[in-house]
């Protein structure tokens, strides 16, 4: 019984951090990345695709990404649906290959990426604490219907508590990580 609820607030942690680390991969440094655009979606025929599912994308350099559409109609919405996405790049064209080439960032908006890091971790740690809350409220739960004792709820909340530090510290670990990539110039 107490394992379950560990087993299923570690999943809930795990899930966070993956989704705090696939939010991280979204903010630019200054090299060129394929995931910066992975949540661009294109207009397909009347559906919406991701655009990897629509081109080819792929790092021409550190600073360049080339996009080959598998159509020639697709050249120009493509070219719209980075516009729109709101990542602040201007694809150019030439003939049927799309280039994005990534402005170096300039001091004052690292600074503004690291806030926004930042407040992105917060939020995660604010989701473990959240995680860790909901299980040793089952604990008690289960104390209530007798059906563990308050011995076993308290070792059952030390185990969540260990659990949630070791979530804390990895997130912290991902921020230094991140903040140090985009600081160096």
């Amino acid at each position: 019984m107490i394992d379950d609820i560990y087993a299923d607030a570690k999943q809930r942690m795990d899930k966070t951090i993956s989704v705090m680390r696939e939010n991280f991969s979204k903010i630019r440094t200054g090299r060129a990345s394929t995931t910066l655009l992975d949540h661009v979606t294109v207009d397909y025929y009347g559906v919406e695709v991701p655009l990897n599912q629509a081109a080819n994308v792929s790092t021409e350099d550190a600073r360049t990404i080339s996009i080959m559409p598998y159509e020639k109609t697709m050249v120009q919405k493509i070219e719209k649906a980075i516009m729109t996405a709101d990542l602040g790049l201007n694809p150019s064209t030439a003939g049927q290959v799309i280039r994005v080439v990534l402005p170096p960032l300039t001091e004052e908006r690292r600074k503004d990426l690291v806030k926004v890091i930042r407040q992105e971790a917060e939020d995660a740690r604010v989701a473990v604490r959240n995680v860790r809350r909901d299980a040793n409220a089952d604990l008690k739960e289960l104390v209530k219907e007798k059906e563990i004792t308050e011995d076993d709820q308290h070792g059952g909340e030390e185990r969540i508590q260990k659990l949630t530090d070791q979530h804390i510290e990895r997130i912290d670990n991902l921020l230094q990580e991140k903040e140090q990539e985009l600081m160096t110039v």
